[in-house]
Protein backbone atom coordinates (compact mmCIF):
# COMPACT_ATOMS: atom_id res chain seq x y z
CA UNK A 1 0.00 0.00 0.00
CA UNK A 2 1.46 3.49 -0.87
CA UNK A 3 1.61 5.79 1.78
CA UNK A 4 2.99 9.67 0.22
CA UNK A 5 1.29 12.90 0.61
CA UNK A 6 -0.16 12.66 -2.67
CA UNK A 7 -2.00 9.90 -1.58
CA UNK A 8 -3.09 10.93 1.95
CA UNK A 9 -4.56 14.40 0.17
CA UNK A 10 -6.53 12.27 -2.51
CA UNK A 11 -8.04 10.22 0.30
CA UNK A 12 -8.69 13.11 2.50
CA UNK A 13 -10.55 15.03 0.07
CA UNK A 14 -13.34 12.91 0.11
CA UNK A 15 -14.04 12.15 3.81
CA UNK A 16 -15.59 13.73 6.11
CA UNK A 17 -13.92 15.07 9.73
CA UNK A 18 -15.64 12.10 11.45
CA UNK A 19 -14.02 9.52 8.86
CA UNK A 20 -10.24 10.80 8.95
CA UNK A 21 -10.32 11.35 12.24
CA UNK A 22 -7.72 14.21 11.95
CA UNK A 23 -8.74 17.06 14.12
CA UNK A 24 -5.75 19.44 12.09
CA UNK A 25 -4.56 18.12 9.06
CA UNK A 26 -1.42 20.21 7.48
CA UNK A 27 -0.47 18.43 4.02
CA UNK A 28 2.39 21.41 3.10
CA UNK A 29 4.62 20.38 5.88
CA UNK A 30 7.78 19.09 5.33
CA UNK A 31 10.33 17.47 7.67
CA UNK A 32 13.34 19.54 8.28
CA UNK A 33 15.83 16.42 8.62
CA UNK A 34 17.06 13.13 7.44
CA UNK A 35 17.48 9.95 9.41
CA UNK A 36 15.81 6.53 9.61
CA UNK A 37 12.07 7.70 9.59
CA UNK A 38 12.39 9.58 6.54
CA UNK A 39 9.81 8.70 4.35
CA UNK A 40 7.40 8.15 7.62
CA UNK A 41 4.27 10.26 7.65
CA UNK A 42 2.17 10.24 11.07
CA UNK A 43 0.03 12.42 13.16
CA UNK A 44 0.32 13.24 17.01
CA UNK A 45 -2.50 12.52 19.29
CA UNK A 46 -4.42 15.95 20.03
CA UNK A 47 -2.96 15.65 23.93
CA UNK A 48 0.58 16.10 22.49
CA UNK A 49 1.96 19.40 21.67
CA UNK A 50 3.94 19.95 18.23
CA UNK A 51 4.64 23.74 16.94
CA UNK A 52 2.67 24.94 14.62
CA UNK A 53 -0.53 22.73 15.14
CA UNK A 54 -2.65 23.44 17.67
CA UNK A 55 -3.61 21.15 20.64
CA UNK A 56 -7.30 21.14 21.74
CA UNK A 57 -6.93 18.30 24.35
CA UNK A 58 -10.01 16.82 23.50
CA UNK A 59 -12.10 19.94 24.23
CA UNK A 60 -12.46 22.72 21.69
CA UNK A 61 -12.62 25.56 24.52
CA UNK A 62 -9.08 24.12 25.50
CA UNK A 63 -7.64 24.94 22.36
CA UNK A 64 -3.71 26.44 22.49
CA UNK A 65 -0.49 26.89 20.14
CA UNK A 66 2.15 25.75 22.10
CA UNK A 67 5.45 27.14 21.75
CA UNK A 68 7.56 23.35 22.23
CA UNK A 69 7.00 20.17 20.43
CA UNK A 70 6.51 17.24 22.63
CA UNK A 71 9.75 15.54 23.32
CA UNK A 72 8.54 11.85 22.13
CA UNK A 73 7.57 13.77 19.17
CA UNK A 74 10.25 15.68 18.82
CA UNK A 75 12.40 12.78 19.04
CA UNK A 76 10.94 11.73 16.18
CA UNK A 77 10.60 14.41 13.84
CA UNK A 78 14.85 14.60 14.78
CA UNK A 79 14.64 10.99 12.98
CA UNK A 80 13.18 12.10 9.84
CA UNK A 81 9.39 11.83 10.44
CA UNK A 82 7.09 14.27 9.44
CA UNK A 83 3.98 14.91 11.27
CA UNK A 84 0.86 16.27 9.14
CA UNK A 85 -1.66 16.71 11.53
CA UNK A 86 -3.39 15.47 14.88
CA UNK A 87 -5.43 12.49 15.87
CA UNK A 88 -8.69 13.06 17.82
CA UNK A 89 -8.76 12.26 21.40
CA UNK A 90 -11.48 12.27 24.33
CA UNK A 91 -11.25 15.71 26.60
CA UNK A 92 -7.59 14.81 28.55
CA UNK A 93 -7.48 11.37 26.91
CA UNK A 94 -10.08 10.19 30.28
CA UNK A 95 -12.22 7.76 28.30
CA UNK A 96 -12.04 4.29 26.55
CA UNK A 97 -14.31 5.95 23.35
CA UNK A 98 -13.50 9.09 21.54
CA UNK A 99 -15.91 11.75 21.51
CA UNK A 100 -13.83 15.09 22.10
CA UNK A 101 -15.90 18.24 23.17
CA UNK A 102 -17.10 20.18 20.39
CA UNK A 103 -15.17 18.37 17.72
CA UNK A 104 -16.05 15.84 15.26
CA UNK A 105 -16.51 12.34 16.79
CA UNK A 106 -14.23 9.58 14.57
CA UNK A 107 -16.67 6.63 13.28
CA UNK A 108 -15.36 3.13 13.05
CA UNK A 109 -14.31 2.05 9.71
CA UNK A 110 -15.47 -1.65 10.65
CA UNK A 111 -18.96 -0.65 12.07
CA UNK A 112 -20.52 2.45 10.50
CA UNK A 113 -22.34 4.23 13.42
CA UNK A 114 -19.91 2.18 16.32
CA UNK A 115 -17.16 4.53 18.25
CA UNK A 116 -13.74 3.80 16.77
CA UNK A 117 -12.59 3.05 20.96
CA UNK A 118 -10.19 5.33 22.49
CA UNK A 119 -8.54 7.61 23.86
CA UNK A 120 -6.40 7.11 20.49
CA UNK A 121 -9.16 6.39 18.36
CA UNK A 122 -8.65 9.10 15.69
CA UNK A 123 -5.46 7.65 15.26
CA UNK A 124 -6.39 3.94 14.87
CA UNK A 125 -9.05 5.29 12.31
CA UNK A 126 -6.32 6.86 10.52
CA UNK A 127 -4.35 3.59 10.36
CA UNK A 128 -7.52 1.51 9.90
CA UNK A 129 -8.55 3.30 6.31
CA UNK A 130 -5.10 3.26 5.08
CA UNK A 131 -4.65 7.17 5.55
CA UNK A 132 -1.34 6.28 7.26
CA UNK A 133 0.79 3.43 7.91
CA UNK A 134 1.06 4.39 11.74
CA UNK A 135 -0.10 6.98 13.72
CA UNK A 136 1.82 8.18 17.22
CA UNK A 137 -0.49 7.04 20.52
CA UNK A 138 -0.80 6.63 24.25
CA UNK A 139 -1.80 4.40 26.55
CA UNK A 140 -3.06 4.91 29.77
CA UNK A 141 -5.39 2.24 30.25
CA UNK A 142 -5.84 0.36 26.85
CA UNK A 143 -5.89 3.41 25.13
CA UNK A 144 -3.52 2.13 22.17
CA UNK A 145 -5.07 -1.26 22.39
CA UNK A 146 -8.74 -1.02 23.13
CA UNK A 147 -8.77 1.16 19.42
CA UNK A 148 -6.60 -0.96 17.40
CA UNK A 149 -8.94 -3.94 18.25
CA UNK A 150 -12.26 -1.87 17.87
CA UNK A 151 -10.27 -1.07 14.25
CA UNK A 152 -8.98 -4.53 13.40
CA UNK A 153 -5.54 -3.20 13.19
CA UNK A 154 -2.27 -3.58 15.79
CA UNK A 155 -1.34 -1.60 18.79
CA UNK A 156 1.71 -2.04 20.91
CA UNK A 157 1.89 -0.73 24.66
CA UNK A 158 5.54 -0.22 25.92
CA UNK A 159 6.86 -1.15 28.95
CA UNK A 160 7.36 2.18 31.03
CA UNK A 161 8.33 4.02 34.17
CA UNK A 162 4.53 5.29 34.42
CA UNK A 163 1.00 4.58 34.00
CA UNK A 164 0.88 6.11 30.69
CA UNK A 165 3.33 5.05 28.17
CA UNK A 166 3.76 6.81 24.46
CA UNK A 167 3.21 4.50 21.18
CA UNK A 168 1.87 3.80 17.73
CA UNK A 169 -1.12 2.38 16.47
CA UNK A 170 0.35 0.23 13.29
CA UNK A 171 -0.81 -2.15 10.59
CA UNK A 172 2.26 -4.45 10.85
CA UNK A 173 3.58 -5.76 14.21
CA UNK A 174 7.35 -5.07 12.10
CA UNK A 175 5.88 -1.25 11.78
CA UNK A 176 5.96 -1.38 15.64
CA UNK A 177 9.01 -2.85 16.44
CA UNK A 178 10.79 -0.69 13.48
CA UNK A 179 9.36 2.66 15.13
CA UNK A 180 10.62 1.92 18.69
CA UNK A 181 13.92 0.62 17.60
CA UNK A 182 13.52 -3.02 18.24
CA UNK A 183 14.60 -6.06 16.90
CA UNK A 184 11.72 -8.97 18.06
CA UNK A 185 13.24 -11.97 19.85
CA UNK A 186 11.32 -14.89 20.24
CA UNK A 187 11.36 -16.27 23.22
CA UNK A 188 10.60 -19.66 25.11
CA UNK A 189 7.76 -19.12 27.09
CA UNK A 190 4.98 -20.22 28.83
CA UNK A 191 1.38 -18.19 28.31
CA UNK A 192 -0.95 -18.50 30.36
CA UNK A 193 -4.75 -17.92 28.85
CA UNK A 194 -7.21 -15.82 30.96
CA UNK A 195 -10.81 -15.20 29.33
CA UNK A 196 -12.24 -14.63 32.30
CA UNK A 197 -12.45 -11.10 33.11
CA UNK A 198 -10.30 -9.50 35.62
CA UNK A 199 -12.25 -5.95 36.36
CA UNK A 200 -15.42 -6.27 35.42
CA UNK A 201 -18.47 -8.92 35.75
CA UNK A 202 -19.22 -9.47 31.99
CA UNK A 203 -20.46 -11.55 29.72
CA UNK A 204 -17.78 -11.93 26.71
CA UNK A 205 -18.78 -12.46 22.93
CA UNK A 206 -18.69 -15.63 21.45
CA UNK A 207 -16.58 -14.72 18.70
CA UNK A 208 -14.39 -12.92 21.10
CA UNK A 209 -13.53 -16.58 23.30
CA UNK A 210 -13.54 -18.42 19.76
CA UNK A 211 -10.65 -16.28 18.52
CA UNK A 212 -8.67 -16.62 21.69
CA UNK A 213 -9.29 -20.39 21.74
CA UNK A 214 -8.06 -20.32 18.13
CA UNK A 215 -4.99 -18.22 18.98
CA UNK A 216 -4.08 -20.37 21.43
CA UNK A 217 -3.87 -23.42 18.80
CA UNK A 218 -2.02 -21.35 16.92
CA UNK A 219 0.90 -21.08 19.89
CA UNK A 220 1.01 -24.64 20.41
CA UNK A 221 1.53 -25.80 17.28
CA UNK A 222 4.61 -23.25 17.11
CA UNK A 223 5.72 -24.87 20.29
CA UNK A 224 4.24 -23.04 23.08
CA UNK A 225 3.10 -24.19 26.16
CA UNK A 226 0.13 -23.38 27.32
CA UNK A 227 -2.29 -23.18 30.47
CA UNK A 228 -5.34 -22.18 31.15
CA UNK A 229 -5.42 -19.51 34.28
CA UNK A 230 -8.24 -17.98 36.12
CA UNK A 231 -7.98 -14.24 37.81
CA UNK A 232 -5.47 -13.69 40.73
CA UNK A 233 -6.84 -12.84 44.31
CA UNK A 234 -5.25 -9.34 44.45
CA UNK A 235 -7.39 -8.57 40.77
CA UNK A 236 -9.78 -6.29 42.75
CA UNK A 237 -6.80 -4.29 44.81
CA UNK A 238 -5.06 -3.64 41.40
CA UNK A 239 -8.17 -2.24 39.72
CA UNK A 240 -8.34 0.56 43.01
CA UNK A 241 -4.63 0.87 42.35
CA UNK A 242 -5.49 1.89 38.63
CA UNK A 243 -8.48 4.34 39.66
CA UNK A 244 -6.18 5.96 42.54
CA UNK A 245 -3.09 6.61 40.56
CA UNK A 246 -5.26 7.17 37.35
CA UNK A 247 -8.14 9.77 39.03
CA UNK A 248 -4.94 11.20 41.46
CA UNK A 249 -3.43 13.03 38.70
CA UNK A 250 -6.44 14.69 37.52
CA UNK A 251 -7.36 16.28 41.35
CA UNK A 252 -5.79 19.64 40.62
CA UNK A 253 -7.02 20.29 37.87
CA UNK A 254 -8.01 23.86 37.80
CA UNK A 255 -11.39 23.41 35.49
CA UNK A 256 -13.59 20.74 34.01
CA UNK A 257 -17.62 19.83 33.30
CA UNK A 258 -19.55 16.83 32.81
CA UNK A 259 -17.54 13.37 32.73
CA UNK A 260 -13.86 15.24 33.20
CA UNK A 261 -15.39 17.21 36.51
CA UNK A 262 -15.94 13.56 37.96
CA UNK A 263 -13.09 12.19 37.59
CA UNK A 264 -11.06 14.81 39.09
CA UNK A 265 -13.80 15.30 42.16
CA UNK A 266 -13.04 11.46 42.80
CA UNK A 267 -9.50 12.19 42.23
CA UNK A 268 -9.68 14.79 44.94
CA UNK A 269 -10.91 12.61 47.20
CA UNK A 270 -7.69 9.73 47.23
CA UNK A 271 -5.45 10.94 50.47
CA UNK A 272 -1.32 10.48 49.89
CA UNK A 273 -1.61 7.40 51.82
CA UNK A 274 -3.82 5.71 49.32
CA UNK A 275 -1.70 7.56 46.91
CA UNK A 276 1.75 6.08 48.59
CA UNK A 277 -0.35 2.25 48.60
CA UNK A 278 -1.33 2.12 44.91
CA UNK A 279 2.18 2.87 43.99
CA UNK A 280 3.12 0.22 46.57
CA UNK A 281 1.04 -2.02 45.31
CA UNK A 282 1.88 -1.41 41.29
CA UNK A 283 6.05 -1.65 42.49
CA UNK A 284 4.74 -5.52 43.35
CA UNK A 285 2.32 -6.64 40.89
CA UNK A 286 5.04 -8.23 38.28
CA UNK A 287 6.21 -10.53 40.94
CA UNK A 288 3.34 -11.10 42.78
CA UNK A 289 1.48 -11.81 38.74
CA UNK A 290 4.59 -14.18 37.98
CA UNK A 291 4.68 -16.59 41.08
CA UNK A 292 1.26 -16.58 40.89
CA UNK A 293 0.83 -17.50 37.54
CA UNK A 294 4.16 -19.03 36.71
CA UNK A 295 3.79 -17.86 33.14
CA UNK A 296 6.01 -16.04 30.75
CA UNK A 297 2.78 -14.29 29.06
CA UNK A 298 -0.96 -14.10 29.25
CA UNK A 299 -3.31 -14.40 26.08
CA UNK A 300 -7.04 -12.81 26.20
CA UNK A 301 -9.17 -11.28 24.56
CA UNK A 302 -8.68 -7.40 24.15
CA UNK A 303 -12.60 -6.38 24.49
CA UNK A 304 -15.57 -8.04 25.72
CA UNK A 305 -17.95 -7.55 23.10
CA UNK A 306 -17.61 -5.32 20.03
CA UNK A 307 -17.41 -1.40 19.87
CA UNK A 308 -20.92 0.31 20.92
CA UNK A 309 -22.79 2.82 18.65
CA UNK A 310 -20.90 6.33 19.05
CA UNK A 311 -22.55 8.40 22.11
CA UNK A 312 -23.45 4.92 24.53
CA UNK A 313 -20.91 6.09 27.13
CA UNK A 314 -21.66 9.26 27.22
CA UNK A 315 -25.32 8.31 27.60
CA UNK A 316 -24.46 6.75 30.97
CA UNK A 317 -24.63 8.42 34.24
CA UNK A 318 -20.21 8.93 34.71
CA UNK A 319 -20.40 6.11 37.43
CA UNK A 320 -22.29 3.55 35.05
CA UNK A 321 -19.97 5.04 32.12
CA UNK A 322 -16.86 4.01 33.90
CA UNK A 323 -18.30 1.18 34.94
CA UNK A 324 -19.42 0.28 31.54
CA UNK A 325 -15.82 1.03 29.70
CA UNK A 326 -14.14 -1.36 32.11
CA UNK A 327 -16.98 -3.88 31.01
CA UNK A 328 -15.46 -3.41 27.82
CA UNK A 329 -11.98 -3.79 27.97
CA UNK A 330 -11.99 -5.86 31.87
CA UNK A 331 -8.28 -6.58 30.95
CA UNK A 332 -6.65 -3.52 29.64
CA UNK A 333 -5.28 -1.39 32.14
CA UNK A 334 -3.63 -4.90 34.24
CA UNK A 335 -0.59 -3.40 31.90
CA UNK A 336 -0.32 -0.11 32.54
CA UNK A 337 -0.37 -0.92 36.43
CA UNK A 338 2.07 -3.39 36.35
CA UNK A 339 4.07 -1.07 33.63
CA UNK A 340 4.12 -3.91 31.43
CA UNK A 341 4.44 -4.23 27.71
CA UNK A 342 1.31 -5.46 26.00
CA UNK A 343 0.09 -5.88 22.60
CA UNK A 344 -3.14 -6.07 20.42
CA UNK A 345 -3.57 -8.14 17.50
CA UNK A 346 -6.19 -8.79 14.72
CA UNK A 347 -7.65 -12.37 14.74
CA UNK A 348 -9.42 -13.09 11.73
CA UNK A 349 -13.35 -14.26 12.38
CA UNK A 350 -15.03 -15.72 9.92
CA UNK A 351 -18.04 -13.42 8.37
CA UNK A 352 -17.14 -10.88 11.04
CA UNK A 353 -14.92 -8.17 10.81
CA UNK A 354 -11.59 -9.09 12.54
CA UNK A 355 -11.31 -8.91 16.67
CA UNK A 356 -8.14 -7.93 19.00
CA UNK A 357 -6.45 -11.01 20.43
CA UNK A 358 -3.76 -9.57 23.49
CA UNK A 359 -0.58 -10.43 24.48
CA UNK A 360 0.81 -9.26 27.86
CA UNK A 361 3.79 -9.64 29.21
CA UNK A 362 4.54 -11.01 32.55
CA UNK A 363 8.75 -11.51 32.28
CA UNK A 364 9.32 -10.69 29.00
CA UNK A 365 10.81 -7.79 27.61
CA UNK A 366 9.35 -5.53 24.64
CA UNK A 367 11.37 -7.24 22.10
CA UNK A 368 10.63 -11.11 23.91
CA UNK A 369 6.76 -9.90 23.50
CA UNK A 370 6.85 -8.56 19.85
CA UNK A 371 8.43 -11.91 19.05
CA UNK A 372 6.11 -14.06 20.86
CA UNK A 373 2.77 -12.01 18.79
CA UNK A 374 4.95 -12.42 15.49
CA UNK A 375 3.48 -15.98 16.31
CA UNK A 376 -0.09 -14.82 15.90
CA UNK A 377 0.21 -12.29 13.13
CA UNK A 378 2.58 -12.69 10.10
Amino acid sequence: MEFTLEKLRESVSSLSAEEHGFTHLDLDRRSQTQGRLSGWILSAKDLNDVVGMPTTLGHKARTYFPDVTDPFIADLEAQGALFIGKSAAPELGLRVDTEPVGLPHPDNPLYPGHTPGGSSGGAAVQVARGLLRAAHASDGGGSIRVPAAACGVVGFKPAGEDLTVQGFITRTLADAAFLHGLTPRTPRARIGVLTQPLFAGVEIAPHMLHAVKEATTALEAQGFETVAISPYPQAAETFVTFQRLFMWRLATLPDAAGYTDWVRQRGKLISKEKHTAARLHAAALPELLAQYWQVDAILSPMLAYDPPRRGTFLSLDHQENFDEQTRWSPWGSLFNVAKLPAVSIPWPVHDHPPVGVQLGSITLDDAELLGLAKALHR
